[in-house]
C-alpha cells in the first residue's frame, strides 16, 4: 500500500523505547514528527540538536518528536541496542524526544518502503487527525512544521506540490539505485583491493549506463590520474570533466569544486600532473566558483568548497588570498548552528591543517589546534592567478 501525504499514519511497532515513555498510539489533536535516524549516517546526526530545538519549542502547541533507530548495524539485536543506548548517552545525554529502536525492520516496512523513501533521515509528520501532513527532509521542518500545527498544510498547493515533488524524485533515485548498486558491488571491492584496473572496468561500465554522473565522472578521473597514472588518458578526461562543471545551469559550484579537488587537493601530491594545464583549469575553476559563492556573500558549503580554492592560490604564490579563504571557510562552519562536535572537527580538520600550512604556524579554532606538517608543495611565484 502507497503511503503518501493524507495517507492515515502506520502503527509505531519498535522492539524498545531506548528513551521516553513507550508510544502505542498517535493521539488525535497532536502533531507527530516520526524521524528515521542512525548513528552512523552523519546528516542524521547533524539533525538532532534541531529535533530537540523543535521538540522544546512546539511541546506546548501538542507536538511531539519521535526518533526511530531502524538501520542499525550490528550482529544481534542486543548489542546493536546496547551500542545505540551508549551512543545516545555520550552524545546527546539530555535528549528530550523519544526513541525507538527496531532492529527487525517492521518500522522500515511499514513507514519507509510504501513511501519509496531510500535514504535517511526521513521525517514523516502525523497530523492532528493521524494522517500523513509530510514526508521529507529534516531541513524542510522549520517551513513546514508551523503550517501543520495550524491545520494549513495538508490543503495547501504547496504541500501538494511538495509530495508530487518528493515522489518523483525517489522514483527517480529508485530508478538510479537500480543501475548504480551492480556497478558499486563491482566498484568497491576492487578499491579495497587496490585493484585499479578492475575499479577503472566498473566505473567505465557505469559511465556508460549513467554518463552524467558527477560521481562517477570524478571517481573516473581519480582512477586514471591518481591511481593508474594513465596522465594521457586521463587529462583529456579530466578537462572535459572541468568544461562540463562550468557549464553546468544548476548544482554547478558543487561540480566545480569536486573537479577542482581533483588537480588541488592539499592533501595529495598533484606534481606528476602537467603544470601549465593544472594551473589553467585550476584559475578558471577557482574564478567561476567565487564569482559564483564569494567570499562576502552568504552563500552555502564554503566550508567545503574553498578548500581547493585556497590551495589554487597558495601554489599559485598568492598565499595571503589562500589565508583569506580558509579564514571564510572557518567562519562559514560557525554558522552551522548547533552541531556535534564531532561533525564540527570533522570540517574544522582540514582547513586548519590548510591554514598551519600555509603560515608554518599552528592553527586554533574554538579549542580545536592543529600544527603544520610541512608538506605543502613550494609555490611558484611566477604563476599567477
Amino acid at each position: 500500500m502507497e503511503l503518501r501525504m493524507g495517507s492515515p499514519a502506520p502503527a509505531i511497532k519498535v522492539e524498545n523505547w531506548l528513551r521516553g515513555e513507550p508510544l502505542t498510539n498517535f493521539r488525535p489533536g497532536k502533531v507527530y514528527l516520526v524521524e528515521f535516524w542512525a548513528t552512523w549516517c552523519g546528516p542524521c546526526v547533524d539533525a538532532m540538536p534541531h529535533l530537540i530545538e523543535l521538540q522544546e519549542k512546539y511541546e506546548g502547541s501538542g507536538f511531539e518528536a519521535v526518533g526511530v533507530a531502524a538501520c542499525e548495524q550490528g550482529p544481534i539485536a542486543d548489542e546493536a541496542r546496547t551500542n545505540v543506548d551508549a551512543w545516545l548517552t555520550e552524545k546527546f545525554p539530555n535528549l528530550n524526544y523519544r526513541i525507538g529502536f527496531d532492529y527487525i525492520g517492521e518500522m522500515n516496512k511499514l513507514w519507509m518502503d510504501p513511501s519509496s523513501s531510500i535514504g535517511i533521515p526521513t521525517s514523516f509528520v502525523v497530523d492532528r487527525d493521524g494522517h500523513i501532513a509530510f514526508i521529507g527532509h529534516p531541513a524542510e521542518l522549520d517551513d513546514v512544521l508551523p503550517k501543520v500545527l495550524n491545520g494549513s498544510w495538508r490543503s495547501s498547493y504547496e504541500a501538494k506540490a511538495a509530495d508530487a515533488k518528493r515522489i518523483a524524485h525517489n522514483q527517480l533515485a529508485a530508478r538510479e539505485m537500480s543501475l548504480t548498486g551492480p556497478i558499486y558491488a563491482k566498484l568497491e571491492p576492487a578499491m579495497q583491493a587496490e585493484d585499479w584496473t578492475a575499479a577503472l572496468l566498473a566505473i567505465e561500465e557505469g559511465l556508460a549506463l549513467m554518463p552524467d554522473s558527477c560521481e562517477f565522472r570524478q571517481i573516473h578521473a581519480d582512477l586514471l590520474l591518481h591511481k593508474l597514472r594513465d596522465i594521457k588518458t586521463g587529462m583529456p578526461v579530466m578537462r572535459e570533466l572541468v568544461e562540463d562543471a562550468i557549464d553546468k545551469t544548476s548544482d554547478a559550484v558543487s561540480w566545480m569544486a569536486l573537479a577542482l579537488n581533483q588537480l588541488f587537493d592539499p592533501t595529495m601530491d598533484n606534481s606528476h600532473l602537467p603544470r601549465a594545464e593544472r594551473f589553467a583549469m585550476g584559475n578558471e575553476l577557482s574564478e567561476q566558483i567565487l564569482a559564483l559563492n564569494p567570499p562576502n556573500g552568504d552563500g552555502p558549503f564554503k566550508y567545503r568548497r574553498y578548500l581547493p580554492v585556497a590551495q589554487y592560490y597558495y601554489e599559485s604564490g598568492n598565499k595571503d588570498r589562500a589565508i583569506e579563504l580558509i579564514e571564510v571557510a572557518l567562519k562559514s562552519v560557525d554558522r552551522l548552528g548547533p552541531i556535534p562536535d564531532h561533525t564540527k572537527q570533522y570540517y574544522l580538520t582540514p582547513l586548519l591543517q590548510a591554514l598551519a600550512n600555509y603560515t608554518g604556524e599552528p592553527a586554533c579554532h574554538a579549542d580545536l589546534c592543529v600544527a603544520p606538517q610541512n608538506k605543502a608543495p613550494e609555490t611558484k611565484n611566477a604563476v599567477t592567478s
